[in-house]
């Protein structure tokens, strides 16, 4: 069975997956697979310089993060260009990687959904998110609510998921996750 775990930033998704790997579960990332893909395979390399321009990449090979930053936020046809050509990639990487979970903020608004079986949604509270990320990335209040608004929204991320796992910092986030992990192997 193939599992997507998913969630807004600061909700703790990271988190939850340190948890799976100590307790045997390896998980996919897909922003981390996105990453790798964008500096060293060559095909996608070549397309985003193609898309962006030859200031796409550094002298040293690494991505020109301003650059792409720049002109991914200028437009939604822009974020749709990069998306059409990094998104397949890293879908066939999560495809052959022999990986049951995968982690990906944008599950759903990717279509990496598509891939899994199941869907885990990890929520907390907003005010909790905004602390984690504005202590996270030493970054204001305005800016962690703008990056959160830039994300589907977690009441909707929720209602679309198989299961849900609550990381408010109170509730029992182990017999959250077990219980997920037992559903899933009786289902299996």
């Amino acid at each position: 069975m193939k599992i997507g775990l998913t969630g807004g930033i600061g909700s703790g998704k990271s988190y939850v997956c340190k948890y799976l790997e100590q307790h045997g579960i390896e998980v996919f990332d897909c922003d981390t697979a996105a990453k790798v893909l964008m500096r060293y395979a060559p095909d996608i390399r070549r397309q985003l310089t193609e898309l962006i321009g030859p200031d796409a990449y550094n002298a040293d090979g690494s991505l020109n993060k301003a650059v792409v930053a720049q002109f991914l936020l200028s437009s939604p046809t822009n974020a749709k260009a990069i998306d059409a050509i990094v998104h397949p990639a890293v879908f066939d990487s999560f495809e052959v990687s022999g990986f049951d979970w995968m982690e990906s903020a944008i599950l759903f608004e990717s279509g990496a959904y598509k891939l899994v079986d199941k869907v885990v949604a990890v929520v907390a509270p907003q005010e909790v998110r905004i602390q984690r990320v504005m202590q996270r990335d030493n970054i204001t209040r305005e800016k962690a609510l703008d990056w959160m608004n830039r994300q589907m929204n977690q009441d909707e991320v929720a209602s679309k998921a198989d299961f849900v796992v609550i990381n408010d910092g109170e509730t029992d986030l182990e017999n959250q996750i077990i219980k997920i992990i037992e559903q899933c192997n009786k289902q299996f």
